[in-house]
């Protein structure tokens, strides 16, 4: 029916006649003179119709927006003065000779033909219309062209693309699975899976040697901006590579695809260790674009009089940190206590800070309510320290060390963010050497990132120390966000069975739920590793968008359900008895009197 799309008609198709498909963008009569823009998923261009065109001018005359047509004409240079720079079609227009409505449409329930602000349940209850906007349809270009890029890059460095199942085995991988029941295997249910990680190590046992997929995953847990509980993963597993060779391919991986995509040039990866993240960003995912650190100053205050800050300077497990911010000395009382009411949510008791109004005036010349609980002696090393100027002002974390990190860490962005601290850019680093395990709040150890990674040490080691234990895991992080995380794995059953203890799954429990992988890991499991990128995420990074529902064609909301076809819904007793499954009422009974 079309000839050429809306948006790639320009001067070099002058003369020439064509036909277009698309939505009526808008409609505009100009004294006998009707404008009509027609957009499709490429663009929108200018159709003109005069009342020399008696029946399509008629037709011109009742369509209204979001009409379905086609049109014909013949493209033409617009006339001096009404060329339109802002349009990629705006040099040029249809004069129209035929226009035929194809579909009709009603007043849409937002508007399409200019950008506005929308609520999201609206635009995700209509999203066949959202998704017709200019700016959402550009996105979904967007992701597609990135998702061929990455294929691309890695289908010519050999690896390949290969689909494992999502009916599988629940796994633990620090969320809950969404379960399937089973109609042939009565009272059994499969997992869809939360990553295809065991799937891949086995690829690799197999021989297969590189390996990749644009895999759907599926995590059962509580929503945020950059969370769905379904979601795309660029999933890449290869044997015979260690870490540092790994690295360096993913590195030009997401490198080409951004000089592709945005003619950027992403540069050097610096590499950062964990412990080193949390040192000076508070955060395992820091943004370099901001170039406040904290300093820790528990030795200068070991022996001060104001216990908040004494305490956990003498406590090992705590750690007292000063953030300076520049030229911020000028923030309002009700500002600081805003941010002293942000630092709460992260389990801060409050927000010390101290304001440097004249240096040159020394005690005289700062304000604070903290100040009396500290001698001239401790005020001026802490200002040496940290290098303090007229007009800073420095916030104080004094709590736990985790307390601390995640409070302050994310005051860090947030001052950063309201005072426009972040540079331009893009700030890409790795982030390495994580530790095996974590403490959860009963003193059990869980895994960093999940049981299948390899430690950076032996067997004998890690049974006698697992606490102390690093790991071969390693996370790309750009402008404060993860894009993927990976690690070298497991390749010895042995090795594998003592990471599984110490996680509290023993022998008959290890080979109930990962029996294939232990007899798969015996049997001569090259070394290998891999990493995972959220697609998602990328794009919506590198578009710019607040939230990865703008990236992604039919999201879900943040309590997991979708208003377009209102799933998820209520089956019929019919397919649950098939399943063997009977509903327990979900509201209490009431006792009767």
């Amino acid at each position: 029916m079309r000839s050429h799309f809306c948006g790639e008609l320009n001067e070099s198709h002058v003369d020439q006649d064509i036909s277009l498909c698309g939505w009526v963008h808008r409609r505009r009569d100009h004294g006998g003179v009707i404008f009509l823009d027609v957009r499709d998923r490429d663009g929108i261009a200018q159709v003109v119709y005069d009342p020399d065109t008696v029946e399509s001018f008629e037709v011109a005359e009742g369509v209204r927006s979001e009409f379905v047509v086609l049109v014909k004409g013949i493209v033409r240079l617009r006339p001096e003065g009404t060329v339109n720079r802002e349009m990629p079609t705006g040099e040029i227009e249809v004069l129209g000779k035929e226009l035929r409505v194809l579909s009709a449409a009603e007043t849409p329930p937002m508007q399409l033909d200019e950008y506005s602000e929308v609520g999201e349940d609206v635009r995700l209850r209509y999203r066949y219309l959202d998704l017709r906007r200019p700016e959402m349809a550009a996105k979904l270009r967007f992701r597609s062209k990135v998702g061929n890029i990455i294929r691309n890059f890695l289908d010519s460095n050999g690896f390949l693309d290969i689909e494992t199942p999502l009916l599988t085995k629940a796994t633990p991988e620090g969320a809950r699975d969404y379960l399937v029941p089973s109609r042939t295997n009565p009272n059994k249910f499969f997992a869809l899976p939360q990553s295809p990680q065991l799937f891949k190590q086995i690829l690799m046992v197999s021989g297969m040697d590189r390996y990749y997929q644009i895999a759907k995953c599926f995590r059962d847990e509580d929503l945020r901006a950059d969370r769905q509980p379904e979601f795309t993963q660029i999933d890449v597993e290869t044997s015979f590579m260690d870490e540092n060779q790994i690295m360096e391919i993913m590195e030009a991986m997401i490198s080409h695809t951004f000089e592709s995509m945005l003619g950027v040039q992403l540069g050097e990866f610096p590499r950062i260790t964990y412990a080193e993240a949390l040192r000076r960003f508070g955060s395992d995912k820091p943004d370099l674009r901001i170039d406040m650190e904290f300093v820790d100053i528990s030795d200068l205050m070991r022996s001060v009089d104001f216990k908040v800050f004494s305490g956990p300077a003498n406590d090992e497990n705590s750690r007292v940190v000063a953030l300076n911010v520049p030229g911020a000395s000028g923030l309002s009382r009700k500002v600081i206590d805003d941010y002293a009411e942000f630092v709460g949510v992260y389990g801060a008791k409050g927000l010390a800070w101290i304001k440097i109004n004249d240096l040159s005036k020394g005690v005289e010349g700062l304000q604070s309510p903290i100040l009396k609980f500290m001698s001239e002696d401790v005020i001026e090393s802490l200002l040496a320290k940290l290098s303090a100027k007229t007009g800073d002002i420095i916030f104080f974390g004094a709590d736990k060390a985790k307390i601390v990190n995640e409070a302050l860490g994310a005051l860090r962005v947030k001052v950063a963010e309201d005072l426009g601290l972040i540079r331009e850019g893009w700030a890409p680093l790795w982030v390495i050497d994580f530790p095996m395990f974590e403490q959860t709040s009963d003193g059990n150890l869980t895994s960093l990132h999940h049981p299948f990674t390899a430690p950076a040490c032996h067997v004998g080691q890690l049974n006698k120390d697992p606490v102390s234990a690093l790991s071969r895991a390693y996370d790309m992080v750009l402008n404060g966000t993860e894009l993927g995380g990976g690690s070298i794995r497991i390749n010895a059953s042995e090795m594998q069975r003592a990471v599984f203890k110490v996680l509290g799954i023993d022998d008959s429990e290890a080979q109930e739920k990962f029996g294939f992988l232990l007899d798969a890991l015996s049997y001569g499991c090259p070394p290998h590793g891999g990493i995972a990128f959220g697609l998602d995420r990328l794009v919506m990074l590198m578009t710019d968008s607040s939230s990865i529902r703008d990236v992604i064609a039919f999201p879900k909301t943040q309590s997991a359900s979708c208003p377009l076809t209102e799933a998820p819904g209520v089956v019929s007793n019919t397919q649950l008895r098939e399943l063997n499954i009977r509903l327990r009422d979900s509201k209490p009974s009431e006792k009767l009197n």
